[in-house]
């Protein structure tokens, strides 16, 4: 929650700037020519599983994921590695194999990085991208009257929390694998075929928390049909068996204030949408005459989910930005 105190800090007079801080979205964008701009982002973290070549996967497309949602084309990347020397040497490897793997299939370039000793194992990359100045897809463009559109399941961070402590096996890690080591490049690409209003992708602060951020930077409110949300199999027997991430709670505890449960959910239903996720999916606003089109050409792409989860409605105040509905 870091970044919520860091608004303001970025050179708010220069002109070039077309999207900085101050409204928490997925990549900084900076214009370079009139028809061109750099996207640049940054992400990495600690290993969510055991193998270390999936892992490797999972931080590169959570990282070009950025890229994506802002309609972008990554162009460079460099790694970042914290690495113990008490690790075998052909177990970094793996992960650096894993990255590289997700960024050539993304059509970029590695061309390096930089690496530190540390006790606890951490990768991920700085990645570089391209848009045109007047097709940059910020978090801060939804409008009244679109409709919401989700591209993954939800619920990596609970099947994650699992499976470390053991409660299911890579068997049951399957399916989160297979979602957190897809890119969002095929939904990227159907939403600028389309043309929307709004994206932003799903990552650490959950559903809710990224959902918050783009209704506070769009000015407007929005409404979820709980029972259109996409989860991965089996989440809410493993919400009963207490297998939630504390970032979920945490995620809870601050974007909660926004959030407003109009019917009457389960505990586990509600936790369920602030669970964080990990390499999730675009989470689209586009005009209500273009969502079915928009839906087509996602299901055609072969993305993980293509469907209307929400709308958006005008604001009306600073409270309840999100409105969860059966």
């Amino acid at each position: 929650m870091l970044l919520h105190h860091l608004k303001g800090m970025e050179n708010g007079l220069d002109p070039n700037l077309i999207v900085g801080l101050g409204t928490s979205d997925d990549a900084g964008v900076y214009r370079i020519s009139p028809d061109m701009a750099l996207l640049q982002t940054v992400d990495f973290f600690t290993p969510i599983i055991d193998d270390p070549y999936n892992f490797g996967l999972i931080a590169a497309a959570n990282a070009l994921s950025d890229i994506y949602a802002m309609g972008g084309r990554p162009m460079t990347v460099l790694n970042i590695c914290c690495f113990s020397t008490e690790v075998p040497p052909h177990v970094l490897a793996d992960i650096l194999r894993g990255g590289a793997d997700k960024v050539a299939e993304a059509g970029a370039v590695l061309l390096g990085g930089h690496t530190v000793s540390d006790k606890e194992i951490k990768y991920g990359l700085a990645v570089t991208g391209t848009v045109h100045p007047d097709r940059v897809y910020a978090n801060a463009g939804a409008k009244a009257g679109d409709v919401l559109v989700l591209t993954k399941p939800l619920g990596t961070g609970i099947f994650s929390t699992a499976y470390k402590n053991d409660v299911i096996g890579e068997d049951g890690l399957s399916e989160a694998v297979r979602s957190m080591t897809t890119l969002n490049r095929a939904a990227s690409e159907a939403m600028q075929k389309i043309g929307v209003n709004a994206c932003t992708d799903i990552t650490g602060f959950g559903l809710t928390g990224h959902m918050a951020e783009m209704a506070a930077a769009s000015k407007v409110r929005c409404r979820v049909r709980f029972s259109s949300l996409p989860f991965l199999a089996g989440i809410f027997d493993l919400i009963e068996k207490d297998q939630v991430p504390g970032g979920a709670y945490a995620n809870e505890d601050h974007f909660g204030q926004w959030v407003a449960f109009e019917d009457q959910l389960s505990d586990g239903e509600k936790i369920a949408v602030f669970d964080p996720q990990t390499s999730g999916g675009l989470l689209i606003s586009v005009a209500a005459q273009k969502a079915d089109a928009l839906v087509r050409e996602l299901k055609e792409r072969e993305t993980l989910c293509a469907g209307i989860i929400g709308e958006v409605v005008r604001d009306i105040g600073e409270a309840d930005k999100i409105t969860i509905y059966r």
